[in-house]
């Protein structure tokens, strides 16, 4: 029988650089779930959660081509809060769902990573071991969004920032924080975490 394994989350405002630690857990061995690009896959793949998207907010909500128009369904919810509501009741469920079975296909390591920028605020975290919050101050964060996504204006990032939970919020909540504000070396911080999270494991079994 595999060793019990531990399932860990790792958030972060926009910008602050999740993705990017990511990587270096994953050269550590770790697996990690990116759970907004699963999230993009099943809306685009899942049959039925299609159908729910259509049924939710017509057939708009996908092209001639069969794609989901992301640009719409961003319109439609943005600065609708009933109907993000009504999104997330659609998407999150079935991501939900998808990470408890790619779970079972990864026991075999000793902890794995669930990437998502809404941890908290869709409620997900509970179904968690510990969380991992990736801290940068606002400023670095706004920088790094326009030079990554050139296509975004000002306005439309702040007010991304705005609807997610406060960089001191998620301090507050979270098990571990790393600084990725760039004044301080991440791979040390990276490496106590993960020897932490394997002392941790070691000690329960």
């Amino acid at each position: 029988m595999p060793p019990k394994s531990l399932k860990i989350g790792i958030t972060g405002g926009i910008g602050s650089g999740k993705t990017f630690l990511c990587k270096i857990f994953e050269v550590l061995g770790i697996d990690v779930y990116y759970a907004d690009q699963r999230a993009k896959w099943l809306q685009q793949n899942d049959p039925y959660l299609i159908k729910q998207i259509k049924s939710a907010f017509g057939n708009a909500a996908y092209n001639q081509q069969g794609d989901l128009d992301r640009f719409f369904l961003a319109q439609e919810v943005f600065n609708n809060p009933e109907k993000l509501s009504l999104l997330n009741q659609i998407v999150h469920p079935k991501v939900a769902e998808d990470y408890v079975q790619w779970v079972k296909c990864h026991v075999n390591k000793p902890y794995t990573l669930k990437e998502a920028a809404l941890l908290y605020e869709s409620g997900s975290y509970r179904e968690l071991n510990y969380v991992i919050n990736v801290d940068a101050d606002r400023t670095t964060r706004l920088q790094r969004v326009l030079r990554r996504d050139i296509h975004r204006a000002k306005s439309q990032v702040t007010a991304i920032m705005d609807k997610q939970f406060s960089d001191e919020k998620r301090r507050r909540l979270a098990d571990f924080t790393i600084n990725n504000s760039g004044s301080v070396l991440v791979v040390p911080q990276v490496l106590k975490i993960h020897s932490t999270l394997l002392s941790i494991l070691a000690n329960s079994n």
